[in-house]
């Protein structure tokens, strides 16, 4: 399905000569075909008839056009080649991964050798290494182009106890694991050669990544602590918890980085963002306006504008320049992950209604909701135009949406 859908926010547009004009709808901000269908009287078609059988499917909206079937287990991570598109790794509750081919579903390898779920998996910057860690801090990885002669790994790295999440490099083949004992690893590929073990964090480091230039790693932990560090060294250069009351108070749950790498966005189960420099480690502002824990944030590669997305179902957009809110989006339940689009002011949104939505950040707009999966979605994949999406959900299930 490719649907525009007219959805109502309250936002704050800009006019053609840059001032803020204020516009407020006072309307129901969920897309029109999610509406409450109007009563047209008593069902009278056949499978309504007592006694007809009655299909339980026979409503059922699927607007993939293909999709991922073999893990038959909860899949948690998917992600897409950087350079071929129709490649996708995913990683599920069965311990495998898998990598397969997005325009016809087929499977190109199985990667096993896992003692545990597959949590976190990811190709590196030219995509010629695949990496997947499992729960039990498992990480293994294989070159892309030989994996399907031989599903050997090309190194299998010792690490943490419980791999929580992975990150490459943006610029060379350094892969990144924070894990549930406090610590961070960092190895070179494809030796395998640990260059750095990063410690600082009283609990489990719930999220981090490198920068987009690729010179700091940004962290966040159960505990609710930010430590921004030098790659090189493993010193903290700068960090922030509860002992400052403008910080959180608890666990920071998703982080993300903007283009220029002068700025982190945290997300807490406090129900607000924070808003870092990370050259000073300067708290420049908070974000509210959630009910519930923020599960996932983003900035905007093409505006000034920044998301936080939370269980309460909303997702709020912000104006990182101004720190005004711009207006919310809504899902039926809680917000899984959002994600920004690359050349334009769009982002894409999951959620445990198990829909995949796609909206435009200066109107809200919903301009596509995609059905298909059974369950939450989890993770989702997007192609570099932003017309594609694979996404995995626990219904054990990967599906490919194209506008």
């Amino acid at each position: 399905m490719s649907n525009h859908e007219e959805s109502d926010s309250e936002f704050i547009r800009q006019d053609e000569v840059g001032e803020t004009v204020d516009t407020h709808y006072d309307m129901d901000l969920s897309p029109s075909d999610d509406s409450a269908d109007e009563d047209m009287g008593p069902d009278t078609s056949a499978a309504a008839v007592p006694g007809e059988d009655m299909d339980p499917m026979a409503n059922f909206e699927d607007d993939s056009v293909q999709g991922f079937f073999e893990h038959h287990e909860p899949v948690y991570t998917v992600d897409m080649h950087p350079v071929n598109e129709l490649l996708l790794i995913s990683g599920g509750g069965d311990d495998k991964a898998y990598l397969w081919r997005r325009d016809t579903g087929e499977q190109l390898a199985e990667l096993t050798g896992f003692d545990d779920s597959v949590t976190s998996v990811g190709f590196s910057v030219t995509g010629d290494l695949m990496a997947a860690a499992d729960m039990r801090g498992k990480v293994q990885v294989w070159n892309t182009d030989a994996v399907q002669a031989s599903t050997a790994p090309l190194a299998s790295l010792d690490g943490p106890d419980e791999v929580l999440w992975l990150d490459w490099h943006p610029r060379g083949n350094i892969l990144l694991a924070g894990s549930a004992d406090g610590t961070m690893w960092m190895w070179m590929l494809p030796l395998g050669k640990c260059m750095n073990v990063f410690s600082g964090h009283s609990m489990a480091v719930t999220c981090g990544q490198f920068t987009r230039d690729g010179k700091t790693i940004v962290t966040g932990c159960e505990d609710g602590s930010l430590v921004i560090w030098d790659p090189k060294t493993a010193a903290a250069n700068h960090r922030l918890d509860g002992h400052d009351a403008r910080f959180h108070s608890e666990t920071i749950t998703c982080l993300d980085t903007n283009a220029d790498s002068t700025l982190v966005l945290t997300g807490s189960t406090d129900h607000t963002a924070r808003l870092v420099h990370l050259q000073n480690g300067n708290i420049v502002g908070s974000l509210g306006n959630h009910a519930e824990s923020i599960e996932t944030v983003g900035f905007s590669p093409t505006t000034t504008l920044a998301a936080t997305g939370s269980v309460d179902g909303t997702v709020n957009i912000w104006d990182i320049k101004t720190l005004k809110h711009r207006g919310t989006l809504r899902h039926e339940d809680a917000v899984t992950k959002l994600q920004w689009h690359a050349d334009s002011p769009l982002l894409t949104t999951t959620s445990v209604d198990t829909t995949v939505k796609v909206w435009d950040a200066r109107t809200g707009n919903c301009e596509h909701t995609w059905r298909g999966h059974q369950n939450t979605v989890l993770d989702f994949a997007m192609s570099r135009d932003g017309r594609t999406i694979v996404s995995g959900s626990d219904d054990g299930c990967c599906l490919v949406f194209s506008a």
